[in-house]
């Protein structure tokens, strides 16, 4: 089947449409944005698309109508002005030093002088944006259009050095103060990022912009809805099917689980991962594209420090309210804003009645990445170096009916967790209990590992095609394995499973306290 051309980070709306790459129209949401007011802010999660679509808007801005053939906009739009745009990109640059973010910051201002000319008394960037805008609207008579790339770069990447951040942010605020303050000289002023920054931030003096974020009506602006990934891409969906020996509908299930699963507002459609969708299907395989490009080990350190139990990410049990979720505060500790406004967390549910937002983890690919960073800092560094050995070499002892093997290897494998791998914390029940639930998650890439708590349940219930097999813990301050055993009978685990066909194995495990080890196992 002879391959289309995918847009693989692809950023720039007019490269992408020359070279006759896939394009799925987001261009109504530009003329809804105009319909509705001429000042935004939008958050969304890393490489989500909002370069593509900011560059869109430029395009049409600059009265590019050649590009727009066959989309929507292009049937509703009459004049097709080319107004004075002004992008300011902060995606390409590292901030590891104020020179360095001056240096950016000066390099946007200078390249709208080259333009637009400049001013020898305009000695501040402040004073030069200011008076670059002005020539611009009194030599177009039209409005500026100000379209902001990442605005929150430098001061992600400079957060915890406290006095570098704080220079950048107050150059910012003063910076970006000149919008409210020009107002009458611009058409239309488009911002975006992961974060927004709330108390002392840019945010106070740009109180008027539109929070899109969370709107119902924009929730589909970034990223693939289902219906869009169906009729755009079904020549890569039957290749991808084709590749791995599937059926369409299985493939497109593989898509789903691993990639879909994304809410940005109370009420929308599930929104797909565009990055890993279109990588998938140039590679035509299922791998976790978008997680590998960054890891989160600040927010799983965040995690550590704050005592968030992480458990309850994979429960769909972190409660938040719309402004929890909106503002971000740099001296927070608490990590579950910034994992939702990074994509690692998602909307799951929304309660009216107390106007609060149910978080969980949006699909497989963020579930199994981020838990397997849980494990590298919650249980030993040789975790990250053995890999496979974890996931696979487990799993196979029970595929291979191995119970007693499997057990082994975890005896061995808690064994091996240092004594200070957390600092001045005891490892009590609630810690192992932990390192088995980040475990059991793991296994569930390989097989379907259900990790529950007790609350009427088994604590792990693993399939493999011969053998289901239902774990039940004790620690040995409130319990033994004999009691393990017990409370699987007494509480009736395994009824869910009589009618399986396949062979049930209980597994009652003992754990010794003190001793920070698997101590005892009974297996029937």
């Amino acid at each position: 089947m002879e391959r289309r051309n995918l847009p693989l980070s692809i950023q720039d709306f007019g490269k992408l449409r020359t070279m006759g790459c896939v394009y799925v129209d987001k261009t109504e949401y530009i003329k809804r944005l105009l319909d509705s007011g001429s000042q935004y802010f939008l958050s969304r999660p890393r490489r989500f698309g909002k370069s593509l679509f900011l560059s869109t808007m430029k395009a049409y801005f600059l009265g590019k109508k050649e590009l727009f053939e066959g989309l929507y906009i292009s049937g509703v739009e009459k004049q097709w002005l080319k107004y004075p745009v002004f992008h300011l990109d902060f995606t390409g640059e590292e901030y590891t030093s104020y020179r360095h973010f001056y240096s950016a910051l000066e390099g946007n201002v200078n390249d709208m002088e080259d333009v637009w000319g400049k001013d020898e008394r305009e000695k501040t960037l402040p004073k030069r944006f200011e008076g670059v805008i002005k020539r611009a609207k009194e030599k177009t008579g039209l409005g500026v259009v100000i379209l902001v790339d990442e605005y929150d770069k430098p001061l992600l990447e400079t957060m915890f050095d406290e006095k570098l951040h704080e220079r950048v942010l107050k150059s910012l605020k003063g910076f970006y103060g000149v919008l409210k303050k020009m107002d009458d000289c611009l058409r239309f002023v488009f911002i975006t990022g992961v974060t927004k920054f709330s108390r002392v931030s840019i945010f106070s003096d740009l109180n008027h912009l539109t929070d899109i974020s969370l709107r119902d009506d924009y929730s589909g602006i970034c990223g693939l809805t289902e219906k869009e990934l169906k009729d755009n891409f079904q020549p890569e969906l039957k290749a991808l099917a084709e590749h791995l020996k599937t059926t369409d509908e299985e493939a497109f299930a593989l898509l789903k689980k691993n990639y879909d699963g994304y809410h940005f507002s109370r009420e929308c459609d599930d929104m797909y991962n565009p990055y890993s969708v279109l990588n998938t299907f140039d590679a035509r395989y299922i791998e976790y594209y978008w997680f590998a490009t960054a890891t989160p080990s600040y927010l799983v350190q965040l995690i550590k420090d704050f005592r968030f139990d992480p458990r309850l990410f994979d429960r769909n049990e972190v409660e938040a309210s719309i402004d929890f979720l909106s503002n971000y505060r740099v001296d927070s500790a608490n990590p579950v804003p910034v994992m939702y406004q990074s994509g690692y967390l998602t909307i799951k549910r929304y309660v009216p009645e107390y106007n609060r937002f149910i978080l969980g983890y949006p699909n497989e690919e963020v579930k199994y990445g981020f838990t397997k960073n849980l494990m590298d800092i919650f249980s030993p560094a040789d975790v990250s170096i053995m890999g496979s050995f974890f996931a696979g070499s487990f799993v196979e002892k029970l595929k291979n009916g191995d119970a007693d093997g499997f057990m082994r290897q975890v005896k061995a494998f808690f064994k091996s967790i240092p004594y200070d791998i957390v600092d001045n914390e005891k490892k009590d029940e609630s810690y192992f209990q932990l390192i088995f639930h980040l475990m059991f998650t793991m296994m569930g890439q390989l097989v379907q590992s259900e990790v529950k708590d007790a609350d009427g349940r088994a604590d792990a219930v693993v399939k493999t095609a011969d053998a289901i097999y239902v774990f039940e813990f004790k620690m040995d301050t409130s319990g033994t394995a004999e009691d393990a055993i017990k409370q699987i009978d007494t509480k009736e685990y395994l009824v869910p499973y009589t009618a399986d066909g396949r062979k049930l194995v209980k597994i009652g495990a003992e754990f010794s306290v003190s001793g920070r080890e698997l101590a005892r196992w009974i297996i029937i």
